[in-house]
């Protein structure tokens, strides 16, 4: 697919439906600039994506608004622009997924030794620290916190379905009973982010789109609780590090391999060799496999959800999908 049609398809599903006019408006200019395509046509492919451009203009500058003043902007401030996108990745690490991981991964026997791959700067690490509030088709609320209290990071949530197996008898909802006991957090990723540096941080939150100030208040809140008791985070490739993260968990714990919108970046032939290694660690181990990616990126996955399920993230527990889950956390609805 080529470029323009690259930004025309992300203004038309994924800006469009995430909530976000400025970057559908944006992403339309990009789709109808011959020049600007020419640039983003000199980068290598994987670099070319517009959620990267367009965090890399905001973190350089760009003027808030529609894309005719950008487009104004971006001739003269390309050179930071490009600088930016060859050097950096989108590794948007949205904390509000835990809400939608949560009812499956607080059904897993504990205590658990928790793994992500892709993890960015360990946002999603820390299920068991962050507040959550639910709430049901039927208007009901239910808050869960963490056993010392409420957290500064507070995970709204919508959701509906059955409850997850192996819950307690007494669970009448889909809403988890507890949180789950993390004893043991680590991650791995091409290249870790630290929270405690400012300009990570900052990419980060020019990762999270512009209507959606309140992600970015939630990030900055996470962010908060990371630097307060940092993760073991690994610089490495994931389909050959996260075997020996595996490995170094405690023993007496359940490893959780856990990642979100990570696996869409491998090859097929990548995608494939790291099943094999979650399947291999699932008999080995007995590792947990909790994937939550986009609707095409494990077809098996996706062959597996009842008839008329609405395309969205899938989460699957070990290659079978459990739920539906909203791409930025603020739904569930459990199969």
């Amino acid at each position: 697919m080529d470029t323009a049609a690259v930004y025309a398809q992300f203004a038309g599903s994924q800006a469009r439906n995430g909530g976000s006019p400025t970057y559908e408006d944006w992403a339309l200019g990009v789709a109808t600039d011959p020049e600007v395509c020419a640039l983003l046509d000199t980068l290598p492919e994987p670099k070319r994506q517009p959620n990267l451009l367009f965090a890399a203009a905001r973190l350089v500058g760009a003027p808030a608004g529609g894309w005719a003043g950008v487009r104004s902007w971006l001739p003269a401030a390309w050179p930071d622009v490009e600088r930016e996108m060859r050097t950096r990745a989108t590794q948007t690490n949205e904390p509000r997924r835990c809400a939608t991981l949560l009812p499956t991964l607080a059904a897993i026997d504990g205590p658990v030794a928790l793994v992500e791959v892709g993890a960015s700067a360990g946002l999603c690490l820390y299920p068991d620290q962050y507040s959550y509030l639910y709430t049901s088709p039927d208007g009901g609320r239910t808050r869960l916190d963490p056993a010392d209290g409420p957290s500064e990071v507070l995970l709204p949530c919508d959701i509906e379905g059955p409850v997850p197996a192996r819950m307690p008898s007494t669970v009448t909802g889909p809403v988890p009973a507890r949180l789950p006991d993390v004893v043991w957090r680590a991650g791995i990723d091409l290249n870790p982010l630290d929270v405690r540096d400012p300009d990570d941080l900052a990419w980060l939150e020019a990762l999270v789109w512009p209507e959606h100030a309140d992600r970015v208040e939630t990030l900055r809140a996470a962010a908060r609780v990371v630097a307060a008791d940092p993760p073991r985070l690994v610089r490495g490739d994931l389909l050959s590090g996260v075997a020996d993260l595996v490995a170094a968990a405690p023993a007496e714990a359940t490893v959780v391999v856990q990642n979100s919108a990570v696996l869409y970046y491998l090859t097929p032939a990548e995608l494939a060799e790291f099943t094999g290694t979650m399947e291999r660690l699932r008999r080995t181990r007995g590792v947990v496999w909790l994937s939550n990616e986009g609707w095409t990126v494990l077809p098996d996955v996706a062959a597996r959800l009842p008839a008329g399920a609405e395309p969205q993230f899938i989460l699957a527990r070990d290659g079978a999908p459990v739920a539906l889950t909203d791409p930025h956390g603020r739904s569930v609805r459990l199969l």
